[in-house]
C-alpha cells in the first residue's frame, strides 16, 4: 500500500503542468500553441517574459525535489521510485491528454535531491554549453550525460557519493542512466532539428 501513495503522489506532483497555468494566468495565452508547443520554461522563455520563465523553471524543479524528498524521509528505500514516478508524472501528466514536457527542470530538481553536487554540475554544464552554442536542447543533453559520465566514473572506482541518505553509486548510476535515455527520448525532434541545422536558438 505504501509504494501505491508514494506512485500515485509523486505522479501528481509531477504531473502540475507549471508552465501552461502560469501563462494562461499572467498572458492569457497558451503555452502549447506558442514556440515548439511545450509547456517547459525554455518555451515560456519566448514569450519574452524572463521571470515567468524563471518561474515555470523553479516550480517545475520543485515538483521532482518534493515528493523525492519527502519519500526519503519517511519511506527511503522507494525514492527512486518516486523519482522516476515525478518524473513520468511531467512527461505524460493526465490533465494534458499524456502530453507534457521534456523534463529537464523536474530531473534537475529529482538530481537536487539526491545529490546537491550532481545539480550544480548539471547546471554548470548546462550554462556552458548553452553559453557558446545557443541550444537549450544541446545543453540539457550534455548536462544530463555529464552527470551519468560521472557516476559511471565513480562506479568504476567504487566511491560513494555524498547523498542525502549515504545510497551507493551503484544504485544512483542506475537510476541515473534511465533518466538519461528518458531525456534523449524526448529531445528526440530536437537532435534531428540540430542533425537538419534547423534547431531555434535561445538568447541569454
Amino acid at each position: 500500500m505504501d509504494i501505491l501513495i508514494i506512485i500515485f503522489f509523486s505522479y501528481i506532483s509531477g504531473s502540475i503542468p507549471f508552465g501552461l497555468l502560469l501563462t494562461k494566468i499572467y498572458s492569457d495565452k497558451d503555452i502549447r500553441k506558442i514556440g515548439s508547443g511545450n509547456i517547459g520554461a525554455t518555451n515560456v522563455l519566448r514569450l519574452g517574459n524572463k521571470y515567468l520563465a524563471a518561474f515555470t523553471l523553479i516550480l517545475d524543479a520543485l515538483k521532482g525535489f518534493l515528493p523525492v524528498v519527502i519519500t526519503q524521509f519517511f519511506f527511503q528505500e522507494y525514492i527512486y521510485i518516486s523519482a522516476l514516478t515525478a518524473f513520468l508524472g511531467h512527461l505524460f501528466p493526465v490533465w494534458l491528454k499524456f502530453k507534457g514536457g521534456k523534463g529537464v527542470a523536474t530531473y534537475l530538481g529529482i538530481l537536487f535531491a539526491f545529490s546537491y553536487g550532481l545539480g550544480f554540475l548539471f547546471i554548470f554544464v548546462w550554462i556552458t554549453v548553452a553559453l557558446i552554442f545557443k541550444y537549450s536542447s544541446l545543453s540539457s543533453i550534455f548536462a544530463t550525460m555529464s552527470v551519468f559520465i560521472i557516476s559511471l566514473v565513480r562506479e568504476t572506482f567504487q566511491l560513494i557519493i555524498i547523498t542525502n541518505n549515504n545510497l551507493r553509486e551503484s544504485n544512483l548510476y542506475n537510476i541515473l542512466f534511465i533518466f538519461l535515455i528518458l531525456i534523449i527520448f524526448t529531445h528526440r525532434k530536437n537532435i534531428s532539428n540540430l542533425k537538419n541545422k534547423t534547431e531555434k536558438k535561445i538568447k541569454i
